[in-house]
């Protein structure tokens, strides 16, 4: 599954404002491999965590390059899955290494839609002359979207639905990125944010959607954090893209499928725009 929540101010006014400030959870199977952030590529100048599932090896769900692109997505939630689609993940990391920009890549996307189970691509371009942020979900409009100036919330269904965890937890980014913070005291407050596991139920919305889930499994994917046997959020991210484009990524992931046991580590690097 997954969840993402994001402000995106492409020219911010002031000083010790953010281009980008997102805050993302992953939502796997605890058992399913998979690598921590780190950079990875012919020059290391991609950052992002990779799937190592068997025939899905590196596929990701979200990551940056120096370059200044970055794309994030989420599931959609459907009780049926064709076994056969061809893995979502590699949206991410191709778009990371293609040379399209973000609404090309996602009109490209577009035309092979149907090879995949329902999904949502975020993609983004953080340049020195403009900043670009596009949305494509295969379950919607048939062409992506530019995304203007502000704050948005993806789940598991189309970007923006009202269920009432992505209304919950953008109520509390909102509070937090309105904040003047240090960026160490947003990266903590963001991260709070994430590991939130209060239940937002019932939710007609929600299971209305996930029709051939059951009632608990529903109650557990209604929390920002979700919970449950051998399945939930075992990684939250935190990206940060300041005026002069300097990036802070956070990740915190799960080890040895424990719930108790986690890893945090930190990035900071300069976009070359």
């Amino acid at each position: 599954m997954c969840i993402i929540f994001l402000k995106f101010d492409p020219r911010p006014a002031s000083k010790n404002a953010y281009r980008l400030i997102l805050a993302a959870n992953r939502d796997e199977v605890y058992s399913r491999p998979s690598k921590a952030a780190d950079f990875w590529g012919s020059s290391s100048e991609i950052l992002s965590g990779l799937d190592m599932e068997e025939g899905k090896e590196g596929g990701s769900w979200l990551g940056i390059s120096k370059r200044g692109k970055l794309a994030a997505l989420t599931n959609y939630l459907e009780a049926r899955q064709n076994p056969d689609a061809q893995g979502r993940g590699f949206l991410v990391s191709n778009y990371l290494t293609d040379n399209l920009d973000s609404f090309a890549y996602l009109r490209k996307v577009s035309s092979e839609a149907h090879l995949y189970n329902g999904f949502n691509l975020l993609t983004a371009d953080f340049r020195a002359n403009e900043d670009t942020l596009c949305y494509y979900g295969n379950k919607g409009n048939s062409e992506p979207i530019h995304l203007k100036a502000g704050i948005y919330g993806l789940s598991n269904s189309l970007l923006e639905t009202p269920w009432r965890k992505l209304q919950h937890g953008k109520r509390l980014f909102t509070s937090v990125v309105s904040k003047t913070l240090p960026s160490d005291g947003l990266v903590q407050e963001l991260l709070h944010i994430l590991n939130n596991e209060e239940l937002n139920t019932p939710d007609p919305e929600q299971e209305s959607q996930g029709v051939g889930y059951s009632k608990a499994m529903l109650r557990a994917l209604s929390a920002v954090c979700v919970r449950s046997p051998g399945y939930g959020t075992r990684t939250n991210t935190v990206i940060l893209i300041d005026r002069e484009g300097n990036v802070s990524f956070t990740e915190r992931t799960m080890l040895n499928c424990d719930t108790t046991q986690w890893s945090t580590n930190s990035f900071h690097f300069k976009l070359q725009e």
